[in-house]
């Protein structure tokens, strides 16, 4: 498992910070929007570890094997992420991370991220790919975890389609020169407990054709979302690609929800 080195660090808004990285393997480094990555953070006094998956291994889990089999004190917090750019020229890759109130591993690690800082990394796998459905036109919605993946699938679609795209925030500071956004400020209402951002979807006027729509965020939100596409804007459930990035009052760490699990399940179904 290759590791990840800091080469730089700055604020993207108060609350996002961008992490560059450098590391085995970025100079050849497959890329695509919405490409995400499994970071490793290290407990305190236990470097990451080296996690080599067997050549073998058809599926690519060895990693995941190993890392299960460390004691839980010295296991290293697994986190998804999104890749936000990649500088071939440089072998370098950057990474946002939003600064959460109540700060997890993830966030306290970011907080305090300095050059030569290392991280462990799972990824990319292609199995993940995922391109987007042909439409005529298409809707992005989510927080501020699908920020950086808007920004991505926004920057790859051919010049002249026709997007709709709404992201929240907490309030203007957060806003991100992305592209031609509707940003759904929330304010001080805690991230994944509101309803302003499927209020926003919900009161769109949609263009005429075939939509398609990529959904992120807090999984309870998105799950809101698609049934608002699927129920009262009549989208068909293969026009929907969409993603919980994270779940209110759970993290990475708990065992999956029977709806993360049903989510799962739909998702490989198409």
């Amino acid at each position: 498992m290759p590791l990840l080195h800091v080469t730089a660090v700055e604020p993207v808004t108060p609350r996002v910070t961008r992490v560059r990285f450098t590391g085995d393997g970025l100079d050849d480094f497959p890329t695509w929007p919405d490409q995400q990555l499994k970071l490793l953070f290290p407990r305190p006094g236990h470097p990451v570890p080296d996690l080599p998956a067997d050549r073998g291994d058809k599926y690519g889990m060895g990693w995941y094997q190993a890392y299960q089999a460390i004691p839980e004190a010295e296991r290293p917090w697994l986190r998804s992420y999104t890749v936000r750019a990649h500088h071939p020229e440089s072998a370098e890759i950057d990474i946002d991370f939003v600064l959460h109130d109540h700060a997890g591993p993830a966030t306290d690690w970011a907080r305090n991220a300095k050059s030569g800082d290392t991280l462990g990394r799972y990824g990319p796998s292609k199995v993940y790919h995922r391109p987007l459905g042909k439409a005529d036109w298409y809707l992005f919605a989510g927080d501020e975890a699908a920020t950086p993946a808007i920004a991505t699938l926004l920057a790859a679609l051919p010049a002249g389609t026709k997007a709709l795209t709404y992201a929240e925030a907490r309030d203007a500071t957060e806003e991100q020169p992305i592209g031609d956004v509707h940003w759904v400020h929330r304010g001080d209402t805690a991230p994944g407990r509101g309803t302003d951002l499927l209020d926003a979807v919900r009161a769109a006027d949609f263009p005429p054709g075939t939509g398609y729509a990529w959904l992120g965020g807090e999984a309870g939100a998105v799950r809101a979302l698609r049934r608002h596409l699927v129920d009262e804007r009549g989208f068909d459930k293969r026009a929907i690609d969409f993603t919980g990035y994270w779940r209110l009052a759970l993290t990475q760490d708990d065992s999956p929800t029977d709806e993360d699990l049903a989510d799962a399940r739909e998702r490989v179904a198409f």
